[in-house]
């Protein structure tokens, strides 16, 4: 079974064997933050966040706080397919793209919204 943590570990470990600079919340002391402060944070880093919490998408389209989110709709089963989906929409858009986007990855595919702010 993978935990909430573990999920985040081997998503991390998946993006940094692919080359991509990666930083974990618990790294940079927001464990215990809020999700409005992690999202601030992303944005002022200029970072893509990646997460399963449902929430960002209200923060993002409901509060209008920013954007530059990528959402898993993910299971222990199916980690593969999702990291698979995942590359595919690294591939597809530019960072400037996802920086200005929420995007859901699930294991059958990806939904691309552009984020008007």
């Amino acid at each position: 079974m993978i935990t909430r943590s573990r999920w985040y570990a081997i998503t991390a470990r998946f993006l940094v064997d692919t080359g991509h600079d990666v930083v974990l919340v618990a790294q940079i002391g927001l464990s215990q933050a809020s999700d409005e402060e992690i999202l601030r944070t992303a944005q002022e880093q200029n970072r893509i966040l990646i997460t399963r919490d449902r929430d960002y998408g209200n923060l993002v389209f409901v509060r209008a706080m920013g954007s530059g989110v990528i959402y898993f709709r993910i299971l222990p089963t199916t980690v593969n397919k999702v990291h698979n989906e995942l590359v595919r929409v690294i591939e597809t858009y530019s960072e400037v793209e996802l920086v200005g986007a929420f995007v859901v990855v699930q294991p059958d595919g990806h939904r691309f919204r552009k984020v008007s702010l």
